[in-house]
């Protein structure tokens, strides 16, 4: 709880604007250029309102009228509110990957923070790879911060069926290929399955991580679910502006919110929403910014003890994200999981987490399950070992078919995606059902970027015979929408010449779920001269901002954050006196 609260004097713009001397005479004449009056800002918080707002982000449509939400907010508790725009990652369009540039975000977030005169920031995210970006360079900045959710869009629909975004465009994709729907049919599909602004409104990257800034403490208690276009959104970012105002006098940063207890509580809660897969990278480049060592075994650890109740797909059979916020949403599902939860951990709110979900309830048992009724008794993400990914690999076991979480089969090996794309829909194609599809080169620096290819379509010839899950095996990501019995995250990649770089078509690949193993049945002396006739392939960039990345880059168990930027690299340069 909060003990003492800020003087003016203390505010950090105040060292850019109280000084009677020549340099902040200069700052204060070009802030009156602004339009703003002297008491507009002195002794007054200033609140930056980051914002990835763009033209090319729908999931983030909204953001220009909820900026002015937060302004309003702001202003009602006393501060000024400066709005700073940053870039907007919208995975569906930016290529080779959003992925590519979260840490790009993190950097201009930080930056952003330190080099102009803020006490303290509204960070307006959603659309997945916005979210840890943004929450990353808060961390490492330090100052008070608060992060406002995209929220879901409304539920799509087709002829009278709900659609839920990514999972029925993969579903009804496959259906198309089999010949089963028109082409009049999937362009009404395009049309109906993302009917307004907000993020995907199945259980994918974007609401499993919104739902994990809440379970953290970042934000507001609720705020993760609410809908993008209902008016309480309105309120929850003017609610926000006001709470950032006030965090500023309590000096409530992160440092004094976020420990390793925060980040457990959010795997718990990500396991129980039956998460996407991309949560346990995000997670790791978060905590270890914190100072947390979070590695793979403690979602796996996890995931043996928390089972998945929140019944939204693509774990969940029926529910979207909008049913999942109306029956309750995290406040109810984390009251369902306390014993799980850490409740004396700090929020945002200046409340722990016990505090703020005190008087949550659930209003539907079928949407949001309890422990003894759950959808999938474990856990939602499981990682697995052996000599095909010594460092570890992902799967989601909830969203695949059960009767492949113990399988062996000969390996099809796909050498990128290009070669994937060129072969899969081949008619003389050598695969069966039984057959481990892999795809390589998929990795952080390999994709590059880490892109979300890891759901490898399943080849034609079986779609038309009515196959719809096999093992897939890849070193990439994929979307949080996706499903089936695909082995992402595979580390260390075949591009720096892991494991996967060695595999063959035709050797047989043994998964065992139960008890997390994936290996090759390839002796070690074979794999031994296999290694010693491998050749590096050649740098992906040479110049900008692709080199930076490819120079810095960590693996996915590592977070693939960048080296320079983890909290126990070394410390960023000291804020100098203004000058």
């Amino acid at each position: 709880m909060v003990t003492r609260r800020k003087s003016p004097d203390e505010l950090r713009s105040a060292r850019w604007f109280a000084p009677d001397n020549l340099r902040s005479f200069l700052h204060r004449s070009r802030v009156l250029q602004l339009g703003l009056s002297h008491s507009d800002y002195e002794g007054r918080p200033i609140i930056a309102i980051v914002n990835t707002w763009s033209e090319m982000n729908p999931c983030h449509g909204h953001f220009r009228e909820r900026a002015e939400d937060v302004k309003r907010g702001v202003l009602q508790a006393g501060g000024l509110p400066i709005e700073l725009p940053a870039i907007s990652l919208f995975e569906s369009l930016v290529k080779p990957t959003a992925m590519l540039y979260r840490n790009f975000l993190s950097m201009e977030t930080e930056e952003l923070l330190r080099s102009q005169p803020i006490d303290g920031a509204v960070l307006m995210g959603g659309c997945d790879k916005t979210t840890p970006g943004l929450l990353m360079g808060a961390i490492s900045m330090g100052l008070p911060a608060i992060f406002v959710p995209a929220g879901p869009m409304l539920r799509g629909n087709w002829h009278g069926r709900t659609l839920g975004s990514g999972s029925d465009a993969f579903k009804y994709w496959d259906e198309r290929r089999a010949g089963r729907i028109s082409r009049k049919d999937w362009q009404e599909i395009e049309s109906g399955i993302a009917r307004s602004a907000g993020t995907c409104m199945t259980m994918g990257t974007a609401s499993t991580m919104t739902a994990i800034a809440e379970a953290m403490g970042m934000t507001l208690s609720g705020a993760s679910s609410i809908p993008a276009v209902d008016v309480n959104h309105h309120r929850m970012a003017a609610a926000a502006g006001r709470r950032a105002v006030e965090m500023v006098w309590e000096d409530l940063a992160p440092r004094r919110i976020l420990r390793r207890e925060s980040f457990e509580n959010a795997i718990a809660v990500a396991m129980a929403m039956g998460c996407s897969t991309n949560a346990i990278i995000h997670l790791i480049a978060m905590a270890r910014r914190a100072g947390t060592d979070i590695g793979l075994d403690d979602f796996d650890r996890a995931s043996r003890a928390v089972p998945v109740i929140a019944n939204v797909r693509p774990s969940g059979s029926t529910y979207l994200m909008e049913d999942f916020h109306f029956a309750g949403g995290l406040r109810g599902l984390m009251s369902r999981i306390a014993r799980h939860l850490h409740l004396d951990a700090m929020t945002v709110s200046g409340e722990t987490l016990g505090a703020c979900i005190a008087d949550a309830e659930v209003y539907d048992d079928d949407v949001i399950r309890t422990e003894a009724n759950p959808i999938y008794a474990e856990g939602a993400l499981a990682v697995l070992r052996g000599n095909l990914a010594p460092d570890g690999c992902v799967i989601k076991p909830s969203a695949c078919d059960p009767r492949l979480h113990v399988h062996a089969g000969p390996a099809l090996v796909f050498e990128d995606y290009p070669d994937l794309k060129a072969r899969i829909d081949r008619d003389d194609l050598e695969v069966t059902p039984d057959t481990v599809l892999v795809l390589r080169n998929g990795g952080p620096l390999g994709g590059p970027g880490m892109p979300e290819i890891g759901m490898i379509p399943l080849p034609a010839k079986l779609v038309r015979q009515g196959v719809r899950d096999m093992v897939r095996i890849s070193d990439a990501r994929m979307s949080g929408t996706s499903y089936g019995a695909c082995i992402l995250h595979v580390s260390p990649e075949s591009y720096v010449g892991g494991p996967l770089a060695l595999l063959r078509t035709g050797d047989v690949v043994a998964v065992d779920v139960p008890n997390r193993r994936i290996d090759m049945r390839v002796d070690g002396a074979e794999l031994a001269r296999r290694h010693a006739a491998w050749t590096a392939p050649p740098p992906r960039y040479e110049r900008g901002y692709g080199a930076i990345f490819a120079q810095h880059v960590g693996q996915a168990h590592d977070g693939c954050d960048f080296d320079v930027l983890r909290t126990d690299h070394g410390r960023a340069v000291p804020e100098p006196d203004v000058f």
